[in-house]
């Protein structure tokens, strides 16, 4: 695994309070795991980052390794991986999502 690309990695982790790895983007997914997840966020009503792991092969190569999860997408929240499309959307179902993506948005952007 590349240095530069792992540092990358953490850096967009840690200066995203919620982030979205992803096959396309929030507007145009790219596959049906994300778009699953896209809706889910967005049913929660915060902002939240992404990035395209289409457009960034590096990053598609690195993350699996990095985060030790070999799929897409992947939900970071406050630096910590929630998981892919099957978790997202069970915790959007039981409502725990929710709190978690509220509890990660400074009180000041809310």
């Amino acid at each position: 695994m590349s240095e530069d690309v792992i540092a990358t990695i953490k850096e967009q982790i840690e200066t995203n309070p919620i982030l979205l790895y992803m096959k396309g983007s929030p507007q145009a997914p790219q596959c049906g795991f994300s778009a699953q997840a896209v809706q889910c966020l967005i049913g929660c009503g915060q902002r939240f980052a992404y990035v395209d792991i289409l457009s960034n092969p590096d990053i598609r190569a690195t993350l699996p390794g990095y985060a030790n999860w070999p799929t897409f997408p992947q939900l970071y929240v406050q630096g910590d991986l929630v998981g892919g499309c099957d978790i997202i959307t069970e915790m959007f179902e039981s409502g725990e999502l929710k709190i978690l993506i509220d509890a990660a948005v400074p009180a000041d952007s809310a």
